[in-house]
């Protein structure tokens, strides 16, 4: 997919097609390059976003955005329940089935495709959830942790991961050279052009998304969702940001 600026409206016009279209050609290699491309911090801010979910044992956990099933692998090893793990990605659904039959997790784990603003779920059905780099692809971030929050217990534990950027001028600036330069040359030096396209796109998108939406507005719409709790936590100087909180009682 050649980024343009024919595909960049696509972005801002139809998030959720931009995204498949996006994820089309990522998935085989996902896991290893997102580790490469961050400079291993991917699984470490994974590891954490499950860390604040799995404190409630939740018996039926519901994984968002799922992707390949990398937090859905590591929820595995933390809980003893069952995982529903969803995506609007059937790439990305694909290669995650194929990480679950590897992993021996058919019987504790559900695929399922659908689009985060209309889960298929009734109001309170998981203990916990997550969910990860969703809300740049989404085109109403408030609506959709409404309904990411409808679909929790009261006092569920909710946990996020997202890309951010550096608070600090200095590292800020690092990050918009790593982001417009190094990302994409190195993107295609180890996946080809498809990394090439994804790696142009990661960070005007970033920047963008929080030109719009700041972590303190971002913040006060998990409030004013239903969550209470609510603790940011910046991670890597600022490239990565978790957020968490409960289910309003």
């Amino acid at each position: 997919m050649k980024i343009d600026r024919r595909v960049i409206r696509n972005y801002r016009s139809a998030p959720n097609e931009f995204s498949q279209e996006l994820f089309a050609d990522l998935p085989a290699r996902y896991n290893v390059l997102a580790q490469i491309l961050s400079f291993g911090q991917d699984l470490r801010w994974r590891s954490a976003m499950v860390e604040r979910v799995v404190g409630v044992e939740p018996q039926l956990m519901l994984d968002l955005a799922c992707g390949p099933c990398t937090v859905t692998k590591k929820l595995s090893t933390v809980m003893s329940g069952h995982i529903v793990s969803l995506d609007l990605s059937e790439a990305m659904l694909d290669q995650g089935r194929r990480v679950v039959e590897r992993s021996s997790l058919r019987s504790r784990v559900s695929l399922v495709r659908a689009r985060a603003e209309q889960l298929p779920f009734a109001d309170a059905t998981f203990d916990a959830l997550t969910f990860t780099y969703l809300l740049r692809y989404v085109e109403d971030p408030a609506a959709t942790l409404r309904e990411v929050a409808r679909v929790v217990k009261p006092g569920g534990a909710i946990s996020s991961l997202e890309f951010s950027v550096p608070p600090r001028p200095g590292w800020r600036v690092a990050w918009w050279l790593y982001t417009r330069i190094l990302l994409p040359v190195g993107g295609f030096l180890t996946g080809g052009r498809a990394w090439w396209d994804a790696g142009r796109f990661l960070g005007p998108s970033i920047s963008r998304h929080y030109r719009l939406y700041s972590l303190e507005w971002t913040r006060d719409a998990w409030r004013r969702a239903g969550i209470d709790h609510v603790e940011v936590r910046r991670m890597s100087l600022g490239g990565g940001v978790i957020i968490s909180g409960y289910r309003r009682l």
